[in-house]
Protein backbone atom coordinates (compact mmCIF):
# COMPACT_ATOMS: atom_id res chain seq x y z
CA UNK A 1 0.00 0.00 0.00
CA UNK A 2 1.52 3.72 -0.70
CA UNK A 3 1.39 6.06 1.52
CA UNK A 4 -0.98 8.78 1.45
CA UNK A 5 -0.13 12.18 2.81
CA UNK A 6 -0.65 13.70 6.12
CA UNK A 7 -4.43 13.68 7.24
CA UNK A 8 -6.04 14.70 10.39
CA UNK A 9 -6.88 11.97 12.84
CA UNK A 10 -10.75 12.47 12.11
CA UNK A 11 -10.23 11.78 8.31
CA UNK A 12 -7.96 9.12 8.51
CA UNK A 13 -10.69 7.44 11.22
CA UNK A 14 -13.39 7.99 8.40
CA UNK A 15 -11.70 6.59 5.36
CA UNK A 16 -9.94 3.71 7.38
CA UNK A 17 -13.74 2.41 8.32
CA UNK A 18 -14.66 3.15 4.89
CA UNK A 19 -11.91 0.82 3.51
CA UNK A 20 -13.26 -2.11 5.94
CA UNK A 21 -16.85 -1.63 5.21
CA UNK A 22 -15.72 -2.01 1.75
CA UNK A 23 -14.44 -5.41 2.47
CA UNK A 24 -17.37 -6.61 4.23
CA UNK A 25 -20.02 -4.89 1.60
CA UNK A 26 -18.18 -7.05 -1.14
CA UNK A 27 -19.37 -9.94 0.55
CA UNK A 28 -23.04 -8.80 0.66
CA UNK A 29 -25.84 -10.94 -1.60
CA UNK A 30 -27.91 -8.87 -3.98
CA UNK A 31 -30.77 -9.51 -1.79
CA UNK A 32 -29.08 -8.02 1.36
CA UNK A 33 -28.06 -4.88 -0.71
CA UNK A 34 -31.76 -4.79 -2.19
CA UNK A 35 -33.47 -5.09 1.61
CA UNK A 36 -31.54 -2.52 2.77
CA UNK A 37 -31.75 0.38 -0.47
CA UNK A 38 -35.51 -0.13 0.43
CA UNK A 39 -35.56 0.63 3.62
CA UNK A 40 -33.19 3.72 3.07
CA UNK A 41 -35.85 5.09 0.64
CA UNK A 42 -38.64 4.66 3.62
CA UNK A 43 -36.55 6.29 6.02
CA UNK A 44 -35.94 9.28 3.63
CA UNK A 45 -39.92 9.92 3.11
CA UNK A 46 -40.43 9.22 7.02
CA UNK A 47 -37.92 11.87 8.07
CA UNK A 48 -39.05 14.24 5.11
CA UNK A 49 -39.94 17.07 7.99
CA UNK A 50 -36.28 17.02 9.01
CA UNK A 51 -35.07 16.98 5.90
CA UNK A 52 -36.52 19.90 4.72
CA UNK A 53 -35.09 21.69 8.28
CA UNK A 54 -32.10 21.21 7.50
CA UNK A 55 -32.54 22.38 3.94
CA UNK A 56 -33.82 25.95 5.47
CA UNK A 57 -31.31 26.23 7.48
CA UNK A 58 -28.19 25.51 4.57
CA UNK A 59 -30.47 28.34 2.17
CA UNK A 60 -30.85 30.75 5.19
CA UNK A 61 -27.09 30.46 5.80
CA UNK A 62 -26.04 30.51 1.69
CA UNK A 63 -27.83 33.45 0.99
CA UNK A 64 -27.83 32.33 -2.91
CA UNK A 65 -29.93 33.46 -5.67
CA UNK A 66 -30.73 31.94 -9.17
CA UNK A 67 -29.27 28.57 -10.83
CA UNK A 68 -26.98 27.60 -7.21
CA UNK A 69 -30.03 28.45 -4.84
CA UNK A 70 -31.98 26.23 -6.96
CA UNK A 71 -29.00 23.14 -7.04
CA UNK A 72 -29.43 23.71 -3.11
CA UNK A 73 -33.26 23.64 -2.90
CA UNK A 74 -35.16 20.80 -1.25
CA UNK A 75 -38.87 20.51 -1.18
CA UNK A 76 -41.39 17.58 -0.95
CA UNK A 77 -41.54 16.41 -4.57
CA UNK A 78 -37.28 16.68 -4.44
CA UNK A 79 -37.56 14.12 -1.61
CA UNK A 80 -40.08 12.21 -3.14
CA UNK A 81 -37.75 11.87 -6.17
CA UNK A 82 -34.33 10.90 -4.02
CA UNK A 83 -36.83 8.36 -2.78
CA UNK A 84 -38.12 7.06 -5.94
CA UNK A 85 -34.45 6.83 -7.22
CA UNK A 86 -33.72 5.06 -4.72
CA UNK A 87 -36.17 2.04 -4.96
CA UNK A 88 -35.51 2.33 -8.95
CA UNK A 89 -31.53 1.54 -7.88
CA UNK A 90 -32.88 -1.11 -5.96
CA UNK A 91 -34.49 -3.06 -8.95
CA UNK A 92 -31.85 -2.53 -11.27
CA UNK A 93 -29.71 -5.55 -12.11
CA UNK A 94 -26.58 -6.55 -9.46
CA UNK A 95 -23.39 -6.12 -11.94
CA UNK A 96 -21.73 -7.29 -9.56
CA UNK A 97 -20.37 -10.66 -9.56
CA UNK A 98 -21.56 -10.46 -13.52
CA UNK A 99 -19.79 -12.60 -15.85
CA UNK A 100 -18.14 -9.93 -18.50
CA UNK A 101 -16.90 -13.09 -20.69
CA UNK A 102 -15.56 -16.95 -20.34
CA UNK A 103 -13.20 -18.93 -22.41
CA UNK A 104 -11.49 -22.42 -22.41
CA UNK A 105 -8.36 -22.83 -23.50
CA UNK A 106 -6.41 -25.60 -24.98
CA UNK A 107 -4.80 -26.51 -21.48
CA UNK A 108 -7.92 -27.01 -20.20
CA UNK A 109 -7.77 -23.83 -17.59
CA UNK A 110 -11.30 -22.27 -17.72
CA UNK A 111 -10.93 -18.13 -17.54
CA UNK A 112 -13.83 -15.90 -16.32
CA UNK A 113 -13.93 -12.07 -16.31
CA UNK A 114 -16.30 -11.02 -13.54
CA UNK A 115 -17.09 -7.45 -12.22
CA UNK A 116 -16.06 -6.44 -8.72
CA UNK A 117 -16.25 -3.88 -6.82
CA UNK A 118 -13.90 -0.68 -6.97
CA UNK A 119 -13.66 -0.15 -3.13
CA UNK A 120 -13.83 2.95 -1.90
CA UNK A 121 -15.38 5.67 -3.92
CA UNK A 122 -14.29 9.27 -2.81
CA UNK A 123 -17.04 11.91 -4.03
CA UNK A 124 -16.28 15.48 -4.17
CA UNK A 125 -19.69 18.16 -4.77
CA UNK A 126 -20.79 21.01 -4.44
CA UNK A 127 -24.58 22.31 -3.47
CA UNK A 128 -27.00 19.51 -4.62
CA UNK A 129 -28.10 17.58 -1.33
CA UNK A 130 -29.54 15.13 -3.78
CA UNK A 131 -25.92 13.33 -4.57
CA UNK A 132 -25.46 12.51 -1.14
CA UNK A 133 -28.28 9.92 -1.19
CA UNK A 134 -27.61 9.36 -5.04
CA UNK A 135 -23.83 8.68 -4.54
CA UNK A 136 -24.49 6.30 -1.64
CA UNK A 137 -26.68 4.67 -2.90
CA UNK A 138 -24.89 3.47 -6.09
CA UNK A 139 -21.96 2.97 -4.52
CA UNK A 140 -23.65 1.01 -1.55
CA UNK A 141 -25.74 -1.39 -4.62
CA UNK A 142 -22.12 -2.01 -5.90
CA UNK A 143 -20.71 -3.35 -2.85
CA UNK A 144 -18.94 -0.47 -2.83
CA UNK A 145 -17.89 2.15 0.79
CA UNK A 146 -18.89 5.69 0.12
CA UNK A 147 -16.62 8.45 1.35
CA UNK A 148 -18.92 12.05 0.62
CA UNK A 149 -17.18 15.57 0.86
CA UNK A 150 -20.27 18.00 0.25
CA UNK A 151 -19.87 21.69 -0.47
CA UNK A 152 -20.24 23.63 2.68
CA UNK A 153 -23.75 25.59 1.39
CA UNK A 154 -25.18 22.36 2.09
CA UNK A 155 -23.49 21.49 5.33
CA UNK A 156 -27.17 20.70 7.09
CA UNK A 157 -28.93 18.76 4.47
CA UNK A 158 -25.80 16.53 3.70
CA UNK A 159 -24.95 15.68 7.62
CA UNK A 160 -29.00 14.78 7.93
CA UNK A 161 -29.23 12.72 4.46
CA UNK A 162 -26.36 10.36 5.69
CA UNK A 163 -27.09 9.93 8.76
CA UNK A 164 -30.60 8.79 8.14
CA UNK A 165 -29.30 6.69 4.75
CA UNK A 166 -26.02 5.30 6.93
CA UNK A 167 -28.09 4.71 10.42
CA UNK A 168 -30.40 1.72 8.88
CA UNK A 169 -29.86 -1.68 10.68
CA UNK A 170 -27.75 -3.42 8.73
CA UNK A 171 -25.16 -1.02 6.93
CA UNK A 172 -21.98 -1.93 7.79
CA UNK A 173 -20.39 0.91 10.08
CA UNK A 174 -17.98 3.15 7.47
CA UNK A 175 -20.00 2.09 4.60
CA UNK A 176 -21.17 5.97 3.79
CA UNK A 177 -19.19 8.40 5.57
CA UNK A 178 -19.14 12.14 5.20
CA UNK A 179 -16.42 14.40 5.69
CA UNK A 180 -16.39 17.48 7.41
CA UNK A 181 -16.89 20.93 4.62
CA UNK A 182 -16.52 23.15 7.07
CA UNK A 183 -12.77 23.48 6.01
CA UNK A 184 -10.73 23.01 2.54
CA UNK A 185 -8.65 20.77 3.43
CA UNK A 186 -11.03 17.62 3.82
CA UNK A 187 -11.07 17.98 0.18
CA UNK A 188 -7.36 17.42 -0.15
CA UNK A 189 -6.83 15.05 2.46
CA UNK A 190 -9.61 12.81 0.01
CA UNK A 191 -8.07 13.43 -2.92
CA UNK A 192 -4.80 12.13 -1.80
CA UNK A 193 -5.39 9.44 0.41
CA UNK A 194 -3.59 6.68 -2.26
CA UNK A 195 -3.74 3.40 -1.11
CA UNK A 196 -7.07 4.05 1.41
CA UNK A 197 -9.39 5.32 -1.58
CA UNK A 198 -9.51 3.50 -4.96
CA UNK A 199 -11.56 6.30 -7.16
CA UNK A 200 -12.57 9.90 -6.63
CA UNK A 201 -15.25 11.57 -8.47
CA UNK A 202 -15.45 15.20 -8.89
CA UNK A 203 -19.04 16.63 -9.49
CA UNK A 204 -19.36 20.65 -9.40
CA UNK A 205 -17.95 23.59 -11.50
CA UNK A 206 -15.20 23.97 -13.75
CA UNK A 207 -12.72 25.18 -10.64
CA UNK A 208 -13.70 22.56 -8.57
CA UNK A 209 -12.65 19.65 -10.87
CA UNK A 210 -9.90 21.36 -12.27
CA UNK A 211 -8.53 21.59 -8.68
CA UNK A 212 -9.16 17.59 -8.27
CA UNK A 213 -7.83 16.30 -11.44
CA UNK A 214 -4.61 18.85 -10.98
CA UNK A 215 -4.09 17.61 -7.21
CA UNK A 216 -5.63 13.91 -6.97
CA UNK A 217 -2.81 10.92 -6.37
CA UNK A 218 -6.17 8.68 -6.56
CA UNK A 219 -7.55 7.91 -9.70
CA UNK A 220 -10.41 10.38 -11.25
CA UNK A 221 -13.37 9.70 -12.94
CA UNK A 222 -13.98 13.34 -14.14
CA UNK A 223 -17.21 14.73 -14.49
CA UNK A 224 -17.51 17.80 -16.88
CA UNK A 225 -19.05 21.15 -17.16
CA UNK A 226 -21.97 21.16 -20.27
CA UNK A 227 -21.52 23.75 -22.54
CA UNK A 228 -24.68 22.52 -24.68
CA UNK A 229 -25.38 23.11 -28.09
CA UNK A 230 -28.36 22.74 -30.26
CA UNK A 231 -28.38 22.95 -34.13
CA UNK A 232 -31.66 23.29 -36.23
CA UNK A 233 -30.62 22.55 -39.77
CA UNK A 234 -32.50 23.63 -42.75
CA UNK A 235 -34.36 20.88 -43.24
CA UNK A 236 -36.19 20.92 -39.16
CA UNK A 237 -40.17 20.76 -38.27
CA UNK A 238 -39.08 23.88 -36.77
CA UNK A 239 -42.19 23.53 -34.12
CA UNK A 240 -40.44 21.03 -33.16
CA UNK A 241 -37.30 22.72 -32.88
CA UNK A 242 -38.82 25.07 -30.98
CA UNK A 243 -40.26 22.84 -28.69
CA UNK A 244 -36.81 21.48 -28.12
CA UNK A 245 -34.94 25.24 -27.67
CA UNK A 246 -37.74 25.69 -25.03
CA UNK A 247 -37.21 22.80 -23.08
CA UNK A 248 -33.36 22.23 -23.15
CA UNK A 249 -32.96 26.07 -22.47
CA UNK A 250 -35.98 26.89 -19.67
CA UNK A 251 -37.10 23.64 -17.96
CA UNK A 252 -34.12 23.34 -15.53
CA UNK A 253 -31.11 25.83 -16.43
CA UNK A 254 -29.13 25.58 -13.48
CA UNK A 255 -28.09 21.62 -14.89
CA UNK A 256 -24.77 21.11 -17.16
CA UNK A 257 -27.21 19.10 -19.45
CA UNK A 258 -29.05 22.25 -20.54
CA UNK A 259 -28.89 24.35 -23.34
CA UNK A 260 -26.62 26.92 -23.66
CA UNK A 261 -26.24 27.86 -27.74
CA UNK A 262 -28.19 27.79 -30.86
CA UNK A 263 -26.83 27.36 -34.14
CA UNK A 264 -29.19 27.94 -36.66
CA UNK A 265 -28.83 27.22 -40.55
CA UNK A 266 -28.83 30.44 -42.49
CA UNK A 267 -31.32 29.17 -44.88
CA UNK A 268 -34.11 28.73 -42.59
CA UNK A 269 -32.66 31.34 -39.84
CA UNK A 270 -34.68 34.27 -41.26
CA UNK A 271 -37.56 32.64 -40.15
CA UNK A 272 -36.60 30.90 -36.96
CA UNK A 273 -34.37 32.89 -35.28
CA UNK A 274 -37.49 36.09 -34.74
CA UNK A 275 -39.89 33.22 -33.45
CA UNK A 276 -37.27 31.75 -31.45
CA UNK A 277 -35.73 34.96 -29.78
CA UNK A 278 -39.21 35.76 -29.01
CA UNK A 279 -40.27 32.56 -27.80
CA UNK A 280 -37.33 32.41 -25.45
CA UNK A 281 -37.60 36.00 -24.20
CA UNK A 282 -41.05 35.52 -22.89
CA UNK A 283 -39.35 32.48 -21.04
CA UNK A 284 -37.12 35.31 -19.36
CA UNK A 285 -33.91 34.31 -21.54
CA UNK A 286 -31.34 36.66 -22.03
CA UNK A 287 -29.96 36.51 -25.54
CA UNK A 288 -26.59 37.26 -27.21
CA UNK A 289 -25.59 36.37 -30.68
CA UNK A 290 -23.44 37.15 -33.58
CA UNK A 291 -24.02 39.87 -36.28
CA UNK A 292 -25.99 37.91 -38.52
CA UNK A 293 -28.65 36.86 -36.26
CA UNK A 294 -28.66 40.22 -34.29
CA UNK A 295 -29.99 41.56 -37.63
CA UNK A 296 -32.89 39.12 -37.57
CA UNK A 297 -33.77 40.00 -34.19
CA UNK A 298 -34.17 42.79 -31.82
CA UNK A 299 -33.26 42.34 -28.39
CA UNK A 300 -30.04 40.04 -28.93
CA UNK A 301 -27.09 41.62 -27.30
CA UNK A 302 -23.65 40.67 -29.26
CA UNK A 303 -21.92 38.10 -28.12
CA UNK A 304 -18.45 38.25 -27.46
CA UNK A 305 -15.29 35.38 -27.92
CA UNK A 306 -15.93 34.47 -24.33
CA UNK A 307 -19.86 33.73 -24.20
CA UNK A 308 -18.90 30.66 -26.90
CA UNK A 309 -17.04 28.83 -24.58
CA UNK A 310 -19.35 29.48 -21.55
CA UNK A 311 -21.12 27.63 -19.35
CA UNK A 312 -24.12 29.88 -18.07
CA UNK A 313 -26.26 27.73 -15.77
CA UNK A 314 -28.71 30.28 -15.94
CA UNK A 315 -31.60 31.35 -18.54
CA UNK A 316 -28.74 32.59 -21.39
CA UNK A 317 -28.33 31.49 -24.92
CA UNK A 318 -26.21 32.57 -27.73
CA UNK A 319 -26.92 32.60 -31.06
CA UNK A 320 -25.11 32.04 -34.43
CA UNK A 321 -25.81 31.40 -37.50
CA UNK A 322 -24.19 29.09 -39.53
CA UNK A 323 -23.31 27.70 -43.36
CA UNK A 324 -24.30 24.07 -43.03
CA UNK A 325 -24.01 20.92 -40.51
CA UNK A 326 -20.52 21.32 -41.09
CA UNK A 327 -19.88 24.57 -40.12
CA UNK A 328 -21.95 23.34 -36.93
CA UNK A 329 -20.10 20.31 -36.32
CA UNK A 330 -16.88 22.17 -36.50
CA UNK A 331 -18.23 24.90 -34.18
CA UNK A 332 -19.46 22.37 -31.67
CA UNK A 333 -15.89 20.87 -31.66
CA UNK A 334 -14.62 23.74 -31.25
CA UNK A 335 -16.27 25.33 -28.36
CA UNK A 336 -18.00 22.22 -26.33
CA UNK A 337 -17.41 20.89 -23.27
CA UNK A 338 -18.06 17.27 -24.90
CA UNK A 339 -21.44 17.13 -22.55
CA UNK A 340 -24.54 17.13 -25.09
CA UNK A 341 -25.68 18.14 -28.15
CA UNK A 342 -28.22 18.10 -30.69
CA UNK A 343 -29.07 18.14 -33.88
CA UNK A 344 -32.61 18.93 -34.94
CA UNK A 345 -33.63 17.66 -39.00
CA UNK A 346 -35.53 15.84 -41.52
CA UNK A 347 -32.34 15.10 -43.52
CA UNK A 348 -30.94 11.63 -42.22
CA UNK A 349 -27.58 11.77 -43.88
CA UNK A 350 -26.76 14.85 -41.73
CA UNK A 351 -28.21 13.53 -38.68
CA UNK A 352 -25.92 10.50 -39.31
CA UNK A 353 -22.67 12.82 -39.94
CA UNK A 354 -23.85 14.66 -36.50
CA UNK A 355 -24.24 11.88 -34.54
CA UNK A 356 -21.01 10.28 -35.79
CA UNK A 357 -18.66 13.25 -36.06
CA UNK A 358 -19.82 15.64 -33.02
CA UNK A 359 -17.16 14.83 -30.05
CA UNK A 360 -19.40 14.68 -27.25
CA UNK A 361 -20.23 12.29 -24.35
CA UNK A 362 -24.25 12.05 -25.53
CA UNK A 363 -25.21 13.24 -29.58
CA UNK A 364 -29.08 13.23 -29.96
CA UNK A 365 -31.07 13.52 -33.27
CA UNK A 366 -34.18 15.31 -32.31
CA UNK A 367 -34.59 15.19 -28.98
CA UNK A 368 -33.86 17.71 -25.79
CA UNK A 369 -30.47 17.58 -24.52
CA UNK A 370 -32.25 17.46 -20.81
CA UNK A 371 -32.11 13.72 -20.96
CA UNK A 372 -28.49 13.49 -20.62
CA UNK A 373 -29.26 11.71 -16.47
CA UNK A 374 -28.92 8.59 -15.45
CA UNK A 375 -32.39 8.53 -14.52
CA UNK A 376 -33.49 9.41 -18.12
CA UNK A 377 -30.90 6.49 -19.35
CA UNK A 378 -32.59 3.96 -17.04
CA UNK A 379 -30.06 4.07 -14.12
CA UNK A 380 -31.95 4.82 -11.38
CA UNK A 381 -29.76 7.46 -10.44
CA UNK A 382 -26.24 8.86 -11.55
CA UNK A 383 -22.91 9.59 -10.47
CA UNK A 384 -22.31 12.25 -12.64
CA UNK A 385 -21.88 12.70 -16.37
CA UNK A 386 -18.16 12.08 -17.74
CA UNK A 387 -16.90 14.00 -20.50
CA UNK A 388 -13.40 11.99 -20.33
CA UNK A 389 -12.97 8.73 -22.40
CA UNK A 390 -10.98 6.16 -20.39
CA UNK A 391 -13.17 4.05 -18.15
CA UNK A 392 -16.65 5.38 -18.62
CA UNK A 393 -18.28 8.09 -20.60
CA UNK A 394 -21.52 10.26 -20.34
CA UNK A 395 -23.93 9.27 -17.62
CA UNK A 396 -22.60 6.67 -15.53
CA UNK A 397 -23.48 4.56 -12.57
CA UNK A 398 -23.75 0.93 -11.67
CA UNK A 399 -21.91 -0.94 -14.29
CA UNK A 400 -18.91 1.88 -14.46
CA UNK A 401 -18.76 1.40 -10.26
CA UNK A 402 -17.14 -1.90 -10.95
CA UNK A 403 -13.53 -3.09 -12.01
CA UNK A 404 -12.96 -6.41 -13.27
CA UNK A 405 -10.79 -9.45 -12.76
CA UNK A 406 -9.96 -12.58 -13.78
CA UNK A 407 -11.03 -16.23 -12.00
CA UNK A 408 -8.86 -19.31 -13.58
CA UNK A 409 -9.80 -22.21 -12.81
CA UNK A 410 -7.87 -25.65 -13.58
CA UNK A 411 -7.57 -29.28 -13.09
CA UNK A 412 -3.72 -29.03 -11.70
CA UNK A 413 -2.06 -27.46 -15.11
CA UNK A 414 1.63 -26.35 -14.67
CA UNK A 415 3.46 -24.35 -17.59
CA UNK A 416 5.90 -25.75 -19.33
Amino acid sequence: MVSSPAMTSTTREKIERARTAASALAQFSTEQKNSLLLQMADAIEARSTQILASNEQDLALANMSGAMRDRLLLNDGRISEMATSVREVAGLPDPVNEVIEEWTRPNGLLIRKVRVPLGVVGIVYESRPNVTVDAAVLAFKTGNAVVLRGGKEAAHSNRVLAEIISGISGVPPGAIELLDSSTRETVQELITARGLVDVVIPRGGPALISHVIENALVPVIETGAGNCHIFVDESADLEMASRIVINAKTQRPSVCNAAEKLLVHRAIAAKFVPAIVGALADAGVELRGDDAAIKLASGVAAAVEQDWGEEYLRLCMAIRIVSDVDEAIEHINHYSTKHSETIVTADENNAKKFLQLVDSAAVYWNASTRFTDGGEFGFGAEMGVSTQKLHCRGPFALRELTSSKYQIIGTGQVRD
